[in-house]
């Protein structure tokens, strides 16, 4: 032992009082002075640590009492400060082995190592704990939901591991660090294939941050890899999506830049969603009205005042304005387009301020595809596809009433009626 130091020659004293009142000769007291001396100091570094954790469990519980916060709640339930004793033991022990044994040079310089390694996975296992604390913390906050945290959380604890592996490397093999990083480029091209998914993952993650690309709980589709769901989850390596079926799919980050991607939060977020609806008029069926057609259509009162309209610009009394709705009173289809146009200005369930029309398309050969173009006041699922039945139904049942035909391919139904009128008889309902 160094002899400028009293306190452990006192020790080395006692040590050998207890040896000799035990039986044990002088010559094999000292063989294992280092040995109790190491023990004396991991004992006395355990009991201490004890000490301090049952503090910290002491004074932490008295401010969790009189704290309402929910952070100080939720820190000291997941025990972190109590956690941190973990780290001390090593802390207490490094200090007080300069002062041991000069015969034992080797083993007391194997046993500091032993110390500086247990400090360095002991702290680098609490921190990546207290970053997980962390990101719960944040991910219930309401400013945050909408920030991928858990991809950029494993990334910290990524690096964080990474250099606490380097530092444990560093000591084992007795090289600075920083040397031992620099050879590590030697093998670059090894780990970014090894880690390959990783690292793309990685690069994947920060645009979609930094791009807003998207959230958790954004509803995505993709048409390639039978995504059509509910973002439950963005970490560094995947992004898990619940699918309306309730089936769970994992699509890697990079996936989702290098591929198209339809993101729906722009319009949960908008004040209307989309309703397109195309049905196809045959062409047999559309024709011309007559003044007493036109007539008989006002007993409606949704189309009286546009009727009247159209026969005063029609006369010459009235010159038609860009904003007056695109309809006819030529032709029955013209007539069921400004029919429909009016029926959806007076939906209560779409939105007037955006734009509403209804059109005819080019000519097919099944005949004129018309069609419908609104947005209703709800983006949730549900109440967005009953407003569109509830409009699909209605156009079907109304074109009856300007004897116009829907055009639908030929069904046993219509081949069984053609051959009833073949032969003479009546078409059973």
């Amino acid at each position: 032992m160094r002899e400028d130091s009293s306190f452990f020659n006192s020790f080395n004293s006692v040590v050998k009082i207890i040896f000799e009142s035990l039986g044990i000769s002088p010559m094999m007291a000292e063989e294992f002075e280092c040995w109790i001396f190491i023990l004396f100091l991991i004992i006395v570094s355990i009991f201490l640590s004890w000490l301090l954790r049952i503090l910290l469990i002491f004074v932490f519980s008295r401010i969790f009492k009189r704290a309402k916060g929910r952070v100080v709640k939720l820190l000291f339930k997941r025990d972190t400060f109590s956690k941190l004793v973990y780290v001390f033991p090593p802390i207490f022990i490094l200090p007080f082995l300069p002062l041991a044994y000069n015969d034992y040079t080797k083993f007391i310089s194997l046993f500091e190592r032993i110390c500086w390694i247990y400090l360095i996975i002991s702290f680098t296992i609490y921190l990546n704990y207290l970053l997980g604390v962390i990101w719960h913390i944040l991910n219930e906050g309401e400013k945050s939901k909408n920030i991928p945290l858990h991809g950029l959380v494993q990334l910290i604890k990524g690096i964080v591991l990474v250099l606490g592996f380097i530092i444990v490397l560093s000591i084992i093999i007795g090289k600075s660090p920083l040397t031992l990083i620099t050879g590590l480029g030697a093998f670059a091209a090894v780990l970014m294939l090894v880690f390959k998914d990783t690292i793309l993952g990685l690069v994947a993650g920060v645009q979609l941050m930094q791009n807003d690309v998207v959230r958790k709980g954004d509803w995505i589709t993709t048409a390639d890899r039978n995504v059509n769901g509910i973002i439950e989850d963005i970490t560094l390596n995947t992004v898990k999506v619940r699918n309306f079926d309730n089936t769970i799919v994992t699509v890697p980050p990079y996936a989702l830049i290098s591929s198209t991607v339809q993101n729906w939060r722009a319009m949960q977020d908008s004040a209307g969603r989309r309703i397109m609806i195309t049905v196809t008029i045959e062409e047999e069926s559309i024709k011309g009205l007559s003044l007493q057609q036109l007539s008989s259509w006002k007993r409606f009162d949704i189309l009286r005042d546009f009727i009247n309209l159209k026969e005063q610009e029609r006369r010459g009394e009235r010159v038609r304005k860009p904003q007056d709705i695109y309809g006819t009173i030529d032709t029955n289809l013209g007539l069921f387009r400004a029919y429909i146009q009016l029926y959806i200005n007076q939906h209560q369930l779409l939105n007037k301020s955006m734009l509403s029309m209804v059109r005819i398309l080019d000519p097919t050969e099944n005949g004129v595809p018309l069609q419908v173009y609104c947005f209703t006041v709800i983006t949730e699922w549900k109440g967005y596809e009953a407003v569109r039945s509830e409009i699909t139904e209605y156009i079907y049942s109304v074109s009856r009433m300007f004897e116009l035909r829907i055009f639908q391919n030929a069904s046993g139904y219509h081949y069984l009626s053609e051959a009833y009128i073949t032969v003479g008889k009546n078409i059973p309902k």
